[in-house]
């Protein structure tokens, strides 16, 4: 008999994301006639850069041609891309952080839901709430996180990390040793970020726990002040006890193309039931041979071009772009009475929704017809809150804002 992973049966209710989508077909099969506009999920909407359109047309040029064809592309990214990844994101503002770190992969929620395999299944794992729930479910799937505390709202298991109006949703550190400690600055679903002596406490904390950080950076190309950290390896020490993850899709619009990648310094030890270290670099690397068979190599050659002068100056132009539509989604809200955070160094608005963040989503949607997130699927301390994404046409924002304004 064919058994199950029963730890799937620990998750709860469909997956966030799912269930919106749920509710918005049911709306749409409803209402065909009403234009919806979609604030939801954090999918782009622009068009790739054109520096990358380029590199990418003229890879598939050389795939059509038996004497420049790619076959199998070395498993961690080819040469050309993790080069200039460790050049330009992160030798240039100050961070050591060598090509041959670089995992090039299809996807920041790929690498940041697999990473955790290479643990033991009884670490202690530390989450913030709210939170991407990729982190959360894909440590029920392994066997972490207990029981589902039906009246808590929480797993037994799992080490909660609060965000809230007081902190800011910037959690505080655990008060007990932990682990293995997911981040996320800028922070998704909130928006807010993290200073450089803010992220200096939890690398402090990881050295005296022997912990490891696990530091989602999808957003970093959003922190337009200079004086906030865009990589954790700004911060003394974190090459020690974090990995990092990035991605080209909300820098470069590669959502519907895929190209990641994760940062693992050698310098990063995990310890085996006797206390010996062991490199995480080596751990990772041996899984995502054994598992991935590399980005495609016209993908990665677009996701080169970003950092020529062209590209950069392209994917500047699509980042303001976006965060003048959060400027502006922000103000409007904040103009009708709510409070925001996000917004600003993010393409994110977290919206205190003065009532249950479900109940808010639906009324957005069938009264308005636009199409929020909210805040209950993120966490128990998301409820009452709700996130907008700036991720439109300017036009689709301030339409949708016209309309929300006469609903609220």
């Amino acid at each position: 008999m064919i058994k199950i992973n029963e730890n799937y049966q620990k998750l709860q209710a469909s997956y966030l994301f799912s269930n919106i989508a749920k509710r918005v077909n049911a709306f749409q099969q409803s209402n065909q006639d009403k234009k919806l506009i979609k604030l939801g999920i954090g999918d782009v909407t622009r068009a790739l850069p054109d520096a990358c359109v380029k590199a990418f047309h003229l890879a598939v040029d050389e795939m059509a041609n038996d004497a420049t064809f790619h076959g199998y592309g070395p498993e961690q990214g080819y040469d050309f891309l993790r080069e200039a990844i460790a050049k330009n994101d992160f030798q240039a503002r100050g961070a050591q952080v060598d090509a041959d770190e670089v995992f090039v992969s299809d996807g920041a929620k790929c690498d940041s839901g697999n990473f955790q395999e290479i643990f033991s299944t009884d670490i202690t794992v530390a989450i913030p709430d709210p939170v991407y729930p990729v982190y959360v479910d894909t440590n029920v799937m392994a066997g972490r996180s207990g029981s589902w505390d039906a009246e808590l709202g929480r797993y037994e298991n799992l080490v909660y990390l609060d965000g809230n109006r007081d902190n800011g949703f910037i959690p505080d550190l655990p008060d007990r040793p932990v682990d293995l400690i997911y981040l996320c600055f800028p922070n998704n679903p909130a928006g807010s970020t993290a200073t450089r002596e803010q992220l200096k406490q939890w690398v402090d904390y990881a050295k005296a726990n022997k912990s490891l950080i696990l530091f989602d950076a999808a957003y970093e190309a959003f922190v337009q002040d200079a004086g906030l950290p865009r990589s954790i390896y700004e911060v003394e020490g974190a090459r020690e006890v974090a990995v990092e993850f990035r991605s080209f899709s909300k820098t470069a619009g590669f959502t519907g193309t895929r190209c990641a990648y994760t940062v693992v310094p050698k310098e990063c030890m995990a310890y085996t039931e006797a206390g010996q270290a062991v490199s995480v670099h080596s751990l990772w690397n041996r899984r995502h041979t054994t598992k991935f068979n590399s980005v495609s190599y016209p993908v990665q050659r677009a996701a080169e071009a970003v950092y020529s002068a062209e590209g950069q100056a392209q994917i500047k132009e699509l980042i303001a772009y976006y965060l003048n539509n959060a400027k502006y989604i922000r103000e409007k809200m904040e103009a009708l009475g709510y409070e925001c955070i996000g917004g600003v160094n993010s393409p994110y608005i977290w919206i205190d929704s003065k009532c249950d963040s479900w109940e808010f989503f639906d009324r957005l949607l069938n009264e308005a017809a636009v199409v929020c997130t909210p805040g209950a699927g993120f966490g128990k301390c998301g409820e009452g809150y709700i996130r907008i994404s700036a991720f439109n046409s300017y036009e689709n924002v301030t339409e949708a804002m016209e309309r929300i304004s006469k609903i609220l």
